[in-house]
């Protein structure tokens, strides 16, 4: 699934008129965060989200009445007993946000979000110009949003469980690379379209070079020895976090054959998560590329976002390991 700025840049190239749609603050308890977004078109199509039920029906209206003045808007929504009730939508709090319908006419900025390559922030000012905003924010801005590339997540294998692993991880703004010796499955069959492949030998492979923003790194080939391999270099790799395929005896057996031939120390093994996944019950593949993923989520909300957060622990997956 594409990022919403990828969304946006889409609906640009579309040249169909749209006005976006932004939460630029709440209070209590609302269905959607700060910083939501949707694009609302003339047609009634709506891209992204602002919460769905009768909030998002409500700011649609404005959107479209906004697209046929021209005039931007903010709006403020008390979601109580009598706004909600038809839709099961009684959170109590309260949303602001801004309706914006010549956001296209910052085409050349949002292109830029789109492939950025560093951190940046932009925002709306006063007037409802979109542009940079560079630097201390004032009250001259109605809303501004820091906007860092997506994490990277760096796939060792390219079996059933990468294939059920990468799909999932688009859709929650990873980058997905796949490593593996296998062109027969590191390809566009088994994986959908954005994933990146390094198809080659692995003593090739594992020189990669890393990239500048986060990285995550999971492994899961077609064996032991081969995960082992991955890991003998991966382990010394500045991952955000590391996640090993398997079973506790699995991680016991070769994290002791590291220690033993001083392939790694306790300190560089101690992070890798082997089993990797959350414990939420999982059997089938899928299953465990939820829990695989949900793991991963976690770990960048809590690194990467600075989120304090209260998790699950792992699974053993001695059943699952392909």
């Amino acid at each position: 699934m594409p990022r919403f700025f990828d969304l946006l840049t889409l609906a640009l190239a579309e040249g169909q008129p749209f006005a976006l749609g932004i939460i630029s603050d709440i209070k209590g308890s609302s269905p959607q965060k700060k910083g939501a977004k949707a694009l609302f078109f003339a047609d009634g199509r709506i891209l992204g989200t602002l919460g769905g039920g009768c909030l998002e029906a409500e700011i649609q209206d404005r959107a479209r009445r906004a697209l046929q003045t021209q005039t931007p808007a903010k709006f403020e929504l008390v979601l109580d007993h009598d706004f909600g009730w038809d839709d099961g939508l009684i959170c109590g709090g309260k949303v602001e946000g801004l309706i914006l319908p010549g956001a296209a006419q910052a085409g050349q900025l949002w292109r830029q979000i789109a492939s950025l390559a560093r951190t940046r922030t932009w925002g709306v000012r006063e007037d409802y110009s979109i542009a940079w905003a560079e630097g201390p924010t004032g009250t001259e801005w109605l809303y501004v949003e820091t906007v860092t590339p997506p994490c990277e997540m760096w796939i060792a294998g390219s079996g059933h469980v990468a294939q059920a692993v990468a799909p999932l991880a688009l859709q929650v703004d990873f980058q997905v690379t796949v490593f593996d010796d296998r062109p027969t499955l590191a390809n566009r069959k088994y994986f959908p379209d954005g994933v990146r492949f390094r198809v080659d030998y692995w003593d090739n492979l594992l020189r990669e070079p890393m990239p500048t923003q986060p990285v995550f790194g999971l492994i899961v080939t077609r064996g032991h020895q081969h995960d082992a391999l991955v890991l003998k270099e991966w382990v010394h790799r500045p991952f955000v976090f590391l996640g090993l395929i398997g079973s506790r005896r699995k991680a016991r057996l070769i994290f002791g054959q590291f220690l033993e031939d001083h392939l790694a120390t306790a300190a560089e093994l101690a992070p890798v998560a082997c089993p990797v996944g959350l414990d939420i019950g999982a059997q089938s593949v899928p299953e465990i590329a939820v829990s695989v993923l949900a793991q991963f989520i976690q770990r960048r909300a809590e690194k990467v976002f600075g989120r304090t957060l209260k998790g699950f622990g792992p699974v053993d997956l001695a059943a699952h390991e392909r």
